[in-house]
């Protein structure tokens, strides 16, 4: 019995991950069925090799042995999670591998979820896994922390691989919505919260530790204290994602935002500057309430460095509307037509918000490029509803209603209207319209049979 449902929850627990991914499959009955089965048939398998081959042997070698006692305290968890870290990061694997090695084992990524996070496919990520641990098992390569002299060499992948962790729970870029990991039922905008913390705790493990508490670490968890503190204002009641102009600023958690100040001002014991340091100043600002010019120029600046110090498309393009902030859309938009990113959406998805109010007929025509590249719901929610008030201010303008000449109770002139004021006043216009058409046909229908009477 206990067999049966052992194999049963491993049964649905391999559903619960695997249909988060990939979706419910067609026949839902039929697959657990199979997937029981099969489990079924490699316990059967496992038990009668351990009875014939295993068991024999135990029993010869551990006569007179006496068991050890396992080590399961927190500090050694830990110390154990650490070594284990640095093991994959090794230099003779590449650092790809490194990367989706420590996203494998260490943080129990998918191979879907560590595909979209190389943007490559399932094989290419199987076979590069496949000969990483080849290689980590021909070159004998332990399970230890490395020395000091080491640690500096390897820690730069270390870092990355939490970092990617990091965002994909912020960005949820490999999930539309399905079964969770926890076996719940996700809404495709939501932010895997999970992943996140997670991230956090490796990286908190390293500032505990003292061969790994370097300033690049602490800039790093400072950087990720700042994003985590605006996770909850991300994402409104209905689970669409919210953006950051329009994020409710008193949901964002004042003590993660002090716990980011206090790790930045760690990062400042040493004298190199990293990219983290430079991205953690930038998400400092970002959680600066006042919308104001020199909270812009700061950004602006940091951007700037950022990207002569190691130059990505991205951060190119989140220069560009710090650039929009503080010199203006048109000087923006010069900026970001040099990027040419064809494949991005969020490049799109700039040139669309750029042009809105420039030239709102190509503002739309950029957002629809935006929504057909997007990969999540939560993105294709937002960028749906960009195009929908775009459309909306388009149809107003092409009556000439945006800036109408009205003449109203013999007064005239010149009014601007909001959209919304001018929905309504179509509608009662519509409705005069209609009770007039209906007095005007009872009129005409009453006199058509008065003159039928007196012709008759």
């Amino acid at each position: 019995m206990e067999v049966a449902e052992d194999i049963a929850s491993d049964t649905f627990l391999t559903a619960a991950q695997t249909w988060g991914l990939n979706g419910i499959p067609p026949h839902p009955v039929a697959w657990l069925y199979h997937v029981a089965r099969n489990r079924a048939r490699s316990y059967l398998q496992r038990e009668a090799v351990f009875k014939s081959k295993i068991s024999p042997e135990i029993k010869k070698t551990t006569t007179g042995v006496e068991e050890q006692e396992i080590d399961l305290s927190p500090k050694n968890i830990e110390d154990s999670q650490l070594q284990m870290m640095f093991a994959i990061c090794h230099p003779v694997i590449s650092p790809e591998s490194q990367i989706g090695l420590s996203l494998r084992i260490l943080c129990g990524f998918g191979i879907d979820e560590i595909a979209d996070a190389f943007l490559s496919n399932k094989e290419t990520i199987n076979k590069r896994l496949f000969r990483a641990r080849e290689k980590l098992r021909e070159e004998k390569i332990r399970i230890e922390i490395p020395d000091a002299g080491e640690i500096d060499k390897r820690l730069a992948t270390v870092l990355t691989t939490i970092y990617l962790l990091f965002t994909e729970g912020y960005y949820s870029v490999s999930r539309e919505g399905g079964v969770s990991r926890e076996g719940g039922v996700s809404r495709p905008g939501e932010i895997r919260k999970e992943l996140c913390v997670e991230a956090m705790r490796l990286c908190r493990m390293l500032v505990d530790n003292p061969l790994t508490d370097k300033p690049e670490v602490n800039a790093l968890l400072s950087l990720m204290c700042f994003h985590a503190s605006r996770l909850e204002a991300r994402v409104d009641e209905y689970g669409e994602i919210v953006l950051y102009d329009d994020q409710d600023t008193g949901r964002w958690n004042a003590g993660l935002i002090g716990e980011g100040g206090y790790f930045l001002s760690r990062s400042a014991s040493g004298t190199v500057l990293s990219k983290y340091h430079l991205e953690a100043n930038i998400a400092y600002w970002h959680c600066v309430k006042e919308d104001s010019t020199e909270k812009w120029e700061n950004v602006l600046q940091l951007y700037n460095r950022l990207l002569q110090l190691e130059y990505s498309p991205i951060a190119a393009l989140n220069r560009t509307f710090a650039l929009s902030k503080t010199k203006g859309k048109r000087a923006a938009i010069v900026e970001a037509e040099k990027l040419k990113l064809e494949g991005n959406p969020f490049y799109f998805a700039l040139l669309g918000e750029l042009y809105t109010t420039i030239d709102d007929q190509l503002a739309k025509e950029y957002l629809q490029k935006a929504l057909w590249l997007a990969k999540t719901a939560g993105d294709k929610q937002v960028l749906q509803k960009k195009i929908d008030r775009l459309g909306l201010g388009l149809g107003l303008g092409f009556f000439g209603l945006t800036k109408c000449h009205f003449v109203i109770f013999g007064r005239a002139g010149d009014f601007e209207v909001h959209e919304t004021d001018l929905l309504f006043l179509i509608a009662i216009l519509y409705g005069v319209y209609l009770v007039g058409v209906y007095f005007f046909l009872s009129f005409a229908e009453e006199h058509t049979e008065s003159d039928l009477g007196n012709h008759l």
